[in-house]
């Protein structure tokens, strides 16, 4: 049986700790260990852990190295054949572990898994973070198996076949340990947000399978650390796809998509400045700003993928905001039937 380590990186969430904390710590998985690697925290989360739970381990990183470099420095300290990079506002279920372990055990080429992921606050529907599996438009903006932008679909069972796709969500990201360090882990310029895309991309890139295995379901909260409609969300968000765009994305494709997803950029920025929001078009325009200044000075920070040879799985061949805005599709099945 695997090793699987569940790490829980933290900053300021005892209350998710103290919510959620007892019931993972009761995983009918045998073989595990949980840990809380706190990203210097201001709270006293580690305090209370320590307190409460004396089974989960803690690792203290000395600053706050945001969700990237925060994950990147406490795993190299953990040793396990099998990662879980877990959110703290996720509440697991019954069994989670066992299928996805199951599932990767059988295909040494799935480097990721996700399980399905559901609201927390609405546990009937899909949660934003993830959804049923990830994809991705050849414009570079994401969307799920169950989550179109902002709206999320009802979990009737449509999606509960394992399959491959694009990305699994770093709210419940498995990973297989070794390969996320030969890879190079999380890019840690991207701070936090779309970087497990940008890793789930990269493997793809070196010949590994990215999956979704639904029999495993988790509730995720969403929104502990940053709300959606947050400035440094926006801004981190169109900053970090355009990296991801450009480190992974062939030459010629990155000299045609870039500018098409800068002019969608633009009236996005347009539309939110017109509406009332113009915290979001300076938050968009930052983020071209630090683009422009990532591809003149800070390329060497990033982490680059070691190949482009792989192929890739959920990447839809057109544009998810043709559909969605234009043509008005709401559910994942209607912009990708059959999958």
């Amino acid at each position: 049986m695997p090793l699987v380590a569940v790490v829980i990186l933290n900053w300021n969430g005892k209350k998710y700790l103290q919510q959620f904390l007892p019931a993972l710590q009761a995983s009918t998985y045998a073989n595990k260990k949980i840990i809380v690697a706190d990203n210097a925290s201001t709270d006293d989360s580690v305090n209370f852990v320590c307190a409460n739970f004396p089974m989960v381990e803690i690792i203290c990183n000395t600053s706050n190295e945001g969700f990237a470099q925060g994950y990147n420095t406490a795993l190299k300290k953990v040793k396990a054949d099998y990662y879980v990079l877990l959110n703290s506002d996720v509440e697991i279920t019954a069994g989670w572990i066992e299928p996805v372990i199951k599932l990767m055990e059988t295909d040494q080429l799935i480097g990721a898994c996700q399980p399905k992921i559901k609201a927390w606050h609405q546990r009937t529907h899909f949660e934003y973070a993830g959804a049923c599996g990830g994809w991705i438009d050849e414009f570079g903006y994401p969307f799920s198996r169950g989550r179109v932008f902002d709206i999320t679909e009802e979990d009737t069972g449509q999606y509960d076949k394992a399959v491959a796709c694009f990305w699994a969500s770093g709210a419940a990201l498995f990973v297989r340990s070794e390969l996320y360090h030969r890879l190079g882990g999380l890019d840690a310029y991207f701070f936090a947000h779309q970087e497990e895309i940008d890793l789930c991309w990269r493997m793809q890139l070196a010949g590994y399978k990215v999956y979704v295995e639904p029999s495993s379901v988790v509730y995720h909260v969403g929104g502990g650390t940053l709300p959606k409609s947050d400035n440094l969300k926006v801004f981190l968000n169109f900053r970090n796809n355009l990296i991801m765009l450009a480190k992974n994305l062939s030459l010629s494709e990155a000299l045609w998509r870039l500018p098409v997803r800068a002019g969608l950029d633009a009236i996005a920025a347009w539309k939110g400045l017109f509406t009332g929001s113009p915290g979001y078009f300076f938050a968009v325009v930052k983020a071209h700003v630090q683009f422009v200044k990532w591809c003149l000075f800070d390329k060497k920070k990033s982490v680059f993928p070691v190949s482009k040879k792989g192929t890739v799985s959920g990447l839809y061949k057109g544009s998810v905001i043709w559909q969605h805005f234009v043509k008005k599709k709401t559910k994942f099945s209607e912009i990708v039937p059959g999958k």
